[in-house]
């Protein structure tokens, strides 16, 4: 089906970046996200926000595959997830089957072995796994993921009722449930699988960015209480605030599949590496997480965004001042947030 661009104008845009060298995979955001919003009988396999270990299946397993807008501008038809292709079931643990193996040759995943023996996914099935070989090029870094409130929805074009909007004050993408008939060709069209069916009320449902919050100048929960203060929330013309100076000034922040032709709000400051090793101990000159595989997932942007990253670092290291190494290490989490006007105190 061809799109037609959304007619709504759009004043304002809040965005979110994202320092991927920050996070330390504590799943705060998610529980901040989940106990705020997703609390009825119908969201459970529902994570507006969650953290997926990369490189891993992500959530809902294999969620990069299908989606999007291509090149004539047409909505790609992709998968709508199920509990046993996406989200994975709920499971039990078998504790009993844990403390029997502890001393013989436990399975890969005996700390979370489910008693259904049915289990193939789940929520951060395969957190902290990785790739590579030990201690030579092993490595893996952790991927926050939101809906990216997009600049053309791919969810917004594929619905046919109209029950996706883009909010004309701040550009987030929002669900009217009451237009809603639970189509699900929204769930199709999303590339990053950002929005869920709720079988209970059948509709869709999603990440809303907070509005309630954001309309009062007080950044989202997931934002709010990340304990490694590597998430920056703002509007995209607001040439003081930090997604500005991110993503525009400096360009080290870049979105996540730009490929997917929606334009996504979401950014990421890639993760730097520490080196390989050669089979000696040597560090070698190649980083551990493949720039080939940080092209693959923010394009091919991220290279100049890294070598930015390394150099200011250095600058930073030599003694000299630098902006943006200030701006990342957030001396005062505050300035991480710009949403309000400036006339009233909004985080005390």
């Amino acid at each position: 089906m061809a799109r037609e661009k959304y007619a709504t104008n759009v004043k304002r845009q809040v965005a979110m970046v994202l320092d991927l060298n920050k996070c330390l995979g504590c799943q705060t955001c998610t529980i901040a996200c989940k106990k705020m919003w997703n609390t009825d009988t119908g969201s459970g396999y529902a994570y507006w926000n969650n953290v997926e270990t990369m490189p891993g299946k992500g959530y809902p397993a294999n969620w990069q595959t299908t989606g999007g807008i291509d090149a004539e501008g047409k909505i790609k038809r992709g998968e709508i997830p199920t509990l046993d292709t996406g989200y994975g079931r709920a499971w039990t643990f078998d504790h009993q089957e844990v403390f029997a193996s502890s001393g013989n040759e436990p399975s890969q995943k005996i700390w979370i072995q489910p008693k259904e023996k049915n289990v193939k996914h789940g929520a951060n099935w395969d957190e902290d796994e990785g790739v590579g070989t030990y201690p030579e090029d092993n490595h893996y870094f952790y991927l926050p993921r939101i809906c990216n409130h997009c600049e053309e929805p791919a969810c917004l074009h594929a619905c046919p009722r109209g029950a996706i909007v883009k909010n004309e004050e701040n550009g987030i993408v929002m669900v009217n449930q009451d237009r809603c008939h639970g189509y699900r060709f929204c769930v199709e069209a999303c590339p990053y699988k950002k929005v869920y069916f709720d079988p209970k009320r059948q509709v869709a449902n999603k990440c809303i960015f907070c509005a309630p919050r954001v309309e009062e100048g007080v950044a989202p929960a997931c934002a709010r209480q990340c304990p490694g203060r590597l998430r920056y929330v703002g509007f995209m013309d607001d040439e003081d605030g930090p997604i500005w100076k991110l993503v525009k000034k400096w360009g080290v922040a870049v979105p996540l599949h730009p490929e997917y032709g929606i334009g996504p709000n979401v950014f990421y400051v890639p993760p730097m590496s520490p080196p390989q090793l050669d089979m000696h101990g040597v560090p070698l000159d190649e980083p551990r997480i493949p720039m080939a595989f940080l092209e693959q997932l923010f394009g091919p942007a991220v290279k100049d965004a890294m070598n930015i990253l390394l150099e200011e670092r250095e600058r930073k290291k030599a003694g000299e001042s630098s902006e943006l190494m200030d701006l990342l290490i957030a001396y005062d989490w505050n300035e991480n947030f710009k949403l309000d006007d400036g006339t009233r105190e909004v985080f005390s």
